[in-house]
């Protein structure tokens, strides 16, 4: 059973909705103490995504440069969150579903070899980066 317009959309939605429910919840009560990550956590090593809460913030709050310290793949999900809502409700209003064929269509590039390693190779280069800085 494949993924659904509806599905792919109901998603979406709800994972913007979590993501700014987390920044809101971080910007009023973070206490830089907490360790969130389950990997940082149990290894004491921070994963690739670590710091992309702080990210997002510093790029909402329009620090561009250090949101990208923090995490350049912070400025991707700040990106996925200000973009997705309104392209679902324009497919919804217009009853299209060009998110939905975007999603196919990203997902069959980055089935590539030519695309996944050096998509895989950034992610691994970040994680150096964050492991290097710390966070």
């Amino acid at each position: 059973m494949g993924l659904t317009r509806n599905r792919l959309y109901i998603f979406l939605g709800l994972s913007c909705l979590a993501g700014y429910i987390w920044l809101f919840i971080n910007s009023k009560y973070s206490d830089d103490e907490v360790v969130v990550c389950l990997f940082k956590h149990v290894t004491g090593v921070p994963c690739p995504s670590c710091g992309s809460t702080r990210s997002v913030l510093y790029f909402f709050n329009g620090e561009i440069f250090s949101s990208l310290y923090w995490n350049p793949m912070g400025l991707i999900v700040a990106a996925i969150m200000l973009l997705v809502p309104f392209w679902i409700a324009f497919d919804v209003i217009l009853k299209r579903d060009t998110l939905f064929r975007f999603y196919k269509n990203a997902e069959k590039i980055f089935q590539k070899r030519w695309v996944a390693i050096p998509a895989i190779m950034l992610i691994i280069g970040n994680w150096i980066w964050n492991i290097i800085k710390g966070v």
